[in-house]
């Protein structure tokens, strides 16, 4: 395959596209900023890119709640398309408001056996909008493609709904990719480290293929060494925590 081709999906309030953007065409993939409705109105197709991306931002004004209306854009208008996307293996990432919108359409987490939505995203715990860098630890055992090679990252984060609810029962089908923990990679470590109350510190998800992604850190704030606050005392790095989830996406998607 000569390029990678990698649509960013766009809806009113996408705010991050440009730094999504910038990130896969530095991994080396060929990138499009595709709005919905050109999707919807079939100006362009899906089914012509390897990666679709949502990335952050508060589409619709997350007005219901965060991603909800652009969620069932993509169910409702959209959903046979996706459908098939996935059949053919393709690569699905979605970044904080993307997160949310991957889990209030059904995407994330896949149901066993048919069941009801097990997962979905809510209010952080401090009742308030929280901005900060966190420490991240990635599960081993997760077959996520966006994250092999990786041990754990240094990212921001920048929302107010970003609270991972799980049902207990169905905690052991939830294929957990990322972990929030502190500097020592305790991934019980509660506020601030784990930002919004997450359950069992959840950062990010993926479906049993791995293909799939939905993390609230924002990894394409971190793609060079001077985006990390304390590069100037720590040194500087080539680059930044969160290209490898883009590298990896790029190299896998090669194979397509």
């Amino acid at each position: 395959m000569s390029k990678v081709r990698t649509l960013i999906l766009l809806a009113p309030g996408t705010n991050c596209d440009v730094e999504t953007e910038v990130a896969f065409q530095q991994a080396g993939a060929e990138t499009s900023l595709v709005h919905i409705g050109e999707l919807i109105r079939r100006e362009k197709r899906l089914s012509d890119y390897h990666i679709m991306v949502i990335p952050g931002g508060f589409t619709y004004g997350d007005d219901i709640s965060g991603g909800k209306v652009l969620a069932n854009e993509l169910r409702l208008k959209l959903g046979e398309d996706v459908k098939r996307f996935v059949e053919k293996g393709r690569l699905i990432l979605g970044i904080c408001n993307g997160f949310q919108m991957l889990v209030k359409a059904g995407i994330l987490p896949e149901l066993p056996n048919g069941g009801s939505p097990s997962l979905t995203m809510s209010a952080n715990d401090s009742g308030k909008f929280e901005c900060r860098w966190v420490h991240l630890a990635v599960n081993q055992e997760s077959p996520c493609v966006f994250t092999k090679g990786i041990a754990h990252m240094y990212l921001p984060v920048a929302h107010g709904e970003g609270k991972v609810v799980v049902a207990l029962e169905s905690s052991p089908h939830v294929d957990v990719a990322l972990y929030y923990s502190d500097e020592r990679g305790n991934t019980d470590a509660g506020y601030p480290y784990n930002p919004n109350g997450s359950a069992g510190n959840i950062a990010g998800i993926c479906d049993s293929s791995g293909r799939i992604f939905g993390l609230m850190p924002h990894p394409e704030r971190h793609i060079r060494g001077t985006q990390h606050p304390r590069w100037t005392r720590h040194g500087l790095k080539d680059y930044g925590d969160g290209f490898q989830v883009f590298l990896n996406a790029v190299e896998w998607a090669r194979s397509l």
